[in-house]
């Protein structure tokens, strides 16, 4: 723990100066990427892939290159206004107002809580053939572990985080290597198109489960936590950049790996890859060897990785909204309990995948709006404020993901 001493030290000393130091502040990113790994990108890349082959790699490039642009958004609020979304949210609204938002904020993260929980589950069941209700015990257990570093720091969790980030890459550059993938035919995926109705509700669903509503909560609190207090901004923004680009460099790879393997595999044949089981059983079926294996690792670890930031991310949106903290083991257990009486219920993992899809597509609007009206402002941000191609950059993005969502959502709906 800091003095304030060593923290005005902090502030007033010239960071481009100290190199080691710099090191320091990154993590962030790789926290909020975690998002773009979770099991729901696993569910709609992979089938993506197995129904239209590279189609739709495009769609995977295009979220990518807008996730940069608004978790630094979201990264600069933090750092430049001292000040985490939720809390610019709080001094906007009125009480009654400010309290209803804080509830459909928490609903969402903990719906995207449920899918990721149930995700590592699924990975234990697929990996040691172990009944579902044990895996989700394994789940409960490990989940504490996990976020039982955040006690110790926020970069000694920080650095778990990118430890299983590497791990899920590693297997899935593993996997790329073993099914041979023709990368000649890579080129026509990244041509934007599509191929019916169909194939643009997949491409929603691609959307929708890249661009996390809780991400953008979480990555703010941290960046205001680590960085607000320093007073050299510009040079916390470019550190900022470096960690968001690698981050998301790695998070796209990994999500395009998936297309590739899946196209590779499934594409052209009568295998039906409609859920996370039935890609298990097809890789063990077609590939054998270690790809199924590489596969449910990958998947019980984004499980196990995605839910524990999902919890700090509720933590986020509480300490935010009302200015009020629960210990995250407590709220570990609370959020955790859903999960758990699903699965004990015999209920389908897959179709709650889905439907937690449907959760986020409500909030996602909630965030991205309120996110680019506070980097705009000049009262938050000085200075810093969004340029005028940048806010009206980032109203693109916006208008992109929410017309995305609301088709998903009158697909799965209707």
């Amino acid at each position: 723990m800091k003095t304030k001493s060593e923290v005005n030290e902090m502030a007033t000393q010239p960071l481009t100066q100290d190199l080691p130091r710099k090191r320091t502040y990154i993590g962030p990113a790789f926290v909020a990427a975690v998002a773009y790994l979770d099991p729901g990108n696993f569910a709609t890349n992979m089938t993506a892939g197995a129904q239209y082959g590279y189609l739709l790699l495009w769609v995977i490039v295009a979220s990518n290159l807008m996730a940069v642009v608004i978790q630094f958004l979201s990264a600069k609020l933090g750092i430049v206004s001292n000040l985490s979304l939720a809390e610019v949210i709080r001094e906007e609204l009125s009480p009654v107002t400010r309290f209803f938002y804080w509830v459909q904020a928490e609903l969402v993260a903990m719906a995207t809580d449920l899918a990721e929980f149930v995700g590592a589950a699924l990975g234990f069941h697929l990996l040691f053939a172990i009944d579902l209700r044990m895996a989700a015990l394994l789940t409960a257990i490990l989940s504490f572990v996990i976020l039982g570093f955040e006690q110790k720091g926020l970069r000694h969790f920080e650095a778990v985080i990118a430890v299983l980030v590497l791990i899920i890459a590693a297997a899935f550059a593993i996997e790329v290597f073993e099914v041979h993938p023709v990368f000649r035919n890579l080129s026509a995926g990244l041509l934007p198109g599509f191929e019916g109705t169909s194939s643009i509700v997949l491409a929603a669903g691609m959307l929708g489960a890249t661009v996390m509503p809780h991400a953008i909560y979480l990555h703010s609190d941290l960046t205001k936590r680590r960085m607000g207090h320093v007073a050299n901004k510009l040079s916390m923004l470019r550190i900022q950049r470096f960690d968001i680009w690698g981050a998301m460099l790695i998070a796209g790879a990994v999500n395009g790996a998936m297309l590739v393997i899946a196209a590779s595999v499934f594409y052209g044949t009568t295998y039906q890859a409609g859920s996370l089981e039935a890609i298990y059983e097809g890789l063990h079926v077609t590939l054998g060897g270690s790809a199924p294996y590489l596969f449910a690792i990958a998947l019980l670890v984004s499980g196990l990785a995605s839910s524990s930031v999902g919890t700090m991310s509720g933590d986020a949106i509480m300490r935010g909204f009302l200015h009020l903290q629960l210990p995250l083991f407590v709220r570990r257990t609370v959020t955790m309990l859903p999960a758990i009486l699903l699965l004990f219920s015999g209920f389908d993992p897959t179709r709650a995948l889905v439907l937690s899809q449907v959760a986020l597509s409500f909030g996602i609007p909630f965030a991205l709006i309120p996110l680019i009206r506070a980097t705009a402002s000049e009262r938050y941000m000085g200075e810093h404020r969004n340029s005028r191609f940048m806010n009206t950059l980032a109203w693109i993005i916006v208008s992109i993901v929410i017309v995305f969502n609301i088709y998903l959502l009158f697909d799965v709906l209707v």
